[in-house]
């Protein structure tokens, strides 16, 4: 995946070189666990020590992602 020019990141995940902005990014594609973050970066999880902080990131994603109006039936 690739960063946007001029946007500091955060490595989240050493063991892959995955940072908040590729978290973000596959949250974004609708990636909710950290499982499905790895699979859309086309890596694996090797000491799982990020999963904590790509919890966060995605819980952060998903409060900030816009709620569809709910319409009452008729």
């Amino acid at each position: 995946m690739a960063l946007r020019k001029g946007c500091h990141a955060m490595y989240v995940c050493l063991c892959n070189a995955l940072t908040d902005q590729h978290v973000r990014t596959a949250a974004q594609a609708g990636a909710n666990r950290p499982s499905e973050i790895y699979r859309a970066c086309g890596c694996a999880v090797r000491c799982g020590t990020c999963s904590v902080n790509m919890r966060r990131i995605l819980n952060e994603a998903a409060a900030a992602a816009p709620q569809p109006d709910l319409l009452a039936a008729d």
